[in-house]
């Protein structure tokens, strides 16, 4: 089982790697993962960027035996895209002028020691969902923040939450003023709550953590 918190090495490797999450939000984030790997069942992410996030959910999953998959088509979100707030130059393929997060995110989990322990897929989300048919102790979604991709990214993996696993929603921002940074994944969360399949467990700053308690409305039977 996983201890509640990741060890310093862990801390150092989180610290280290690019990406947005606070270290209050990523230490909500392990103890989720830790709760639900006991289920012992895969723990997914939608959202990879460099790996900032993976390398605490693959602690997590390595301490209960079981593995991380992470969804992303490594080529940015609408906000990391050049010209807009979160964008990194250096994350740009000189040789295609686009982003290519994929390289970063590997030496992310290398220099973390937790390449094992992880299952890069490498597609868009939904394309990756309609696929999917495996049931998941955790899915945590983290990646575009407009209506249809969060919207998509809901309707794609919440249903594959196993009863009793978490669904894990980042950057909830109920204030109109964060319509591009966290509106989009607020409404998929009041639509996970109003659904009547899942219960909210913790809220952390902008991070939710929600369970499946029950079955959504027009599933039942």
């Amino acid at each position: 089982m996983a201890p509640a918190e990741p060890g310093p090495d862990v801390l150092d490797a989180f610290e280290a790697a690019k990406g947005f999450m606070p270290l209050k939000e990523g230490l909500a984030l392990y103890a989720a993962a830790a709760g639900a790997a006991a289920l012992g069942l895969p723990l997914l992410e939608v959202g990879t960027y460099c790996g900032r996030s993976t390398v605490l959910l693959a602690d997590a999953a390595r301490a209960a035996g079981v593995s991380v998959i992470t969804v992303d088509h490594h080529r940015g979100s609408e906000e990391q895209q050049p010209g807009w707030d979160y964008h990194d130059p250096a994350t740009v393929d000189p040789d295609l002028g686009l982003m290519d997060t994929l390289p970063t995110f590997r030496r992310t989990l290398h220099r973390a020691g937790l390449e094992d322990h992880v299952i890069a897929v490498v597609g868009r989300s939904p394309q990756v969902a309609a696929l999917w048919n495996t049931p998941l102790g955790l899915v945590f979604i983290d990646g575009g923040h407009t209506d249809e991709h969060a919207g998509a990214d809901y309707e794609g993996w919440a249903p594959h939450v196993a009863e009793g696993g978490l669904l894990v929603i980042h950057d909830v921002f109920p204030a109109p003023v964060d319509e591009w940074t966290g509106q989009a994944p607020y409404r998929i969360y009041l639509r996970a709550l109003e659904s009547g399949a899942f219960t909210e467990v913790s809220a952390t700053d902008s991070l939710r953590v929600l369970r499946r308690t029950g079955v959504a409305a027009g599933r039942r039977g």
